[in-house]
């Protein structure tokens, strides 16, 4: 998969891949950045990941014309994704996923199935954005896709569960967010006192485990289990 380049001013450009976002597209994208990270990084500001591309901010219009010289002949393997798996637990209980009742009505389903259709699948880790911390997961089952709210909730507590459009997501820290809330996990996602605030990576998955709200209560343990590595 050899992307293509978007020039969107004399500093900043895309490497763009025209496909769908898969674990396939993902290691080809971390092969790119990298490579870039490795061999541009006293000429680069920034390098921002997404879906299905990587935006780049260069430090003067030079360095961005000797890029795209080398990208002509760039073809580079995707890199290996890890095996990592983190078990995460969510609380599915209606205590903490106010928004349950109304999703499930508008898929027609259960809350039994609900809860099911989202803990069943293994989530890929494609990138970090929005807030500190949040992972971005590829994976949520076509029957949970639902567009996000019209009027965002001001405060979101700190380890909610939420969908919204095509992703499922947890949001790290209370911020305002249009997601429809689902569960809640008692994790620590975000932790700027750590040398390493996150304790996952692009590339590794999640497995989201349900728990009962007494369990939550009197959950301990800030960060996950280590399913497999």
């Amino acid at each position: 998969m050899i992307p293509h380049y978007q020039l969107l001013s004399p500093t900043f450009g895309e490497l763009v891949w025209d496909q769908h976002p898969t674990d396939e597209l993902l290691g080809y994208q971390l092969a790119y950045l990298t490579y870039i990270q490795l061999n541009f990084s006293d000429t680069l500001e920034e390098a921002r990941q997404g879906f299905t591309r990587i935006s780049l901010v260069w430090k003067n219009p030079k360095n961005q014309q000797e890029f795209l010289a080398q990208l002509k002949d760039l073809k580079l393997p995707p890199m290996e994704l890890s095996t990592t798996i983190w078990q995460v637990p969510v609380c599915y209980d209606p205590e903490y996923g106010q928004d349950q009742n109304s999703l499930a009505e508008s898929k027609n389903l259960s809350l039994t199935e609900l809860i099911q259709l989202h803990s069943e699948p293994l989530y890929r880790i494609h990138f970090f954005g929005f807030l500190p911390g949040f992972f971005y997961l590829n994976g949520l089952s076509p029957k949970l896709h639902i567009p996000r709210k019209s009027v965002p909730l001001l405060a979101v507590p700190p380890g909610s569960v939420a969908i919204g459009g095509s992703q499922t997501g947890i949001y790290p820290m209370q911020s305002p967010g249009g997601w429809h809330i689902i569960g809640r996990s008692p994790l620590t996602f975000f932790d700027s006192k750590q040398p390493i605030p996150v304790w996952a990576k692009p590339g590794e998955q999640i497995e989201f485990v349900p728990i009962s709200a007494a369990q939550f209560q009197n959950w301990k343990e800030p960060y996950p289990k280590l399913l497999r590595k």
